[in-house]
């Protein structure tokens, strides 16, 4: 992708996508099942101007909190453990600058790794703020014991992480590589 137009309408049709997505998956109460930290990856491989990279899961993120925060019973805004998963976000898309060649096998690796990133630092941010004074609503506990109890307590979480990663990532970089041969006829034709 060669202009800024074209950056303009990729960040607002992979925000809202994964805005919606996260919307859906929230309000189906199928949570972690939305391509956050796939758009993360994606805009961290491959949007060149990589302040702008960082933007894109975080703007998705916020925008399904604001609605959470607005139109449901429930808080799109809770406290410190929150900061870990936009932490999580940031960090995702730092992973994604490291992944040069965008192919199949590589796509799956980072996605399954981008994954189990957002997995251990949110759930860091779930212990860390019942360290902190957070009412310890599920009884996971403090110290060690605690961090355990968190993780363990988060698996099944993990499960919806992990196809939403890869699911989101496979479509993601695979629309994107059918658009660049698509819209770069000049590109074909100089490899031939």
């Amino acid at each position: 992708m060669k202009n800024k137009k074209q950056y303009i309408l990729l960040a607002i049709a992979l925000i809202a996508v994964a805005a919606i997505t996260r919307i859906i998956s929230f309000e189906m109460q199928w949570f972690n099942l939305a391509p956050i930290t796939a758009v993360g990856l994606f805009a961290g491989s491959v949007i060149k101007e990589k302040k702008y990279a960082f933007l894109f899961a975080v703007l998705a993120q916020l925008a399904g909190d604001i609605y959470i925060q607005l139109f449901t019973s429930w808080q799109g805004f809770y406290g410190i453990d929150q900061a870990f998963v936009y932490i999580s976000l940031l960090a995702v898309t730092a992973l994604g600058f490291l992944m040069t060649r965008r192919n199949a096998l590589n796509v799956l690796g980072f996605s399954l790794a981008a994954s189990v990133l957002f997995f251990i630092i949110s759930n860091l941010g779930v212990w860390v703020a019942i360290q902190t004074g957070k009412a310890d609503l599920f009884h996971y506990g403090k110290g060690m014991t605690g961090l355990v109890n968190t993780f363990i307590a988060a698996i099944p979480f993990y499960k919806n992480t992990l196809i939403g990663t890869v699911a989101g990532s496979v479509a993601l970089f695979g629309l994107y590589n059918l658009l660049e041969k698509g819209f770069s006829p000049r590109l074909q034709s100089a490899k031939a």
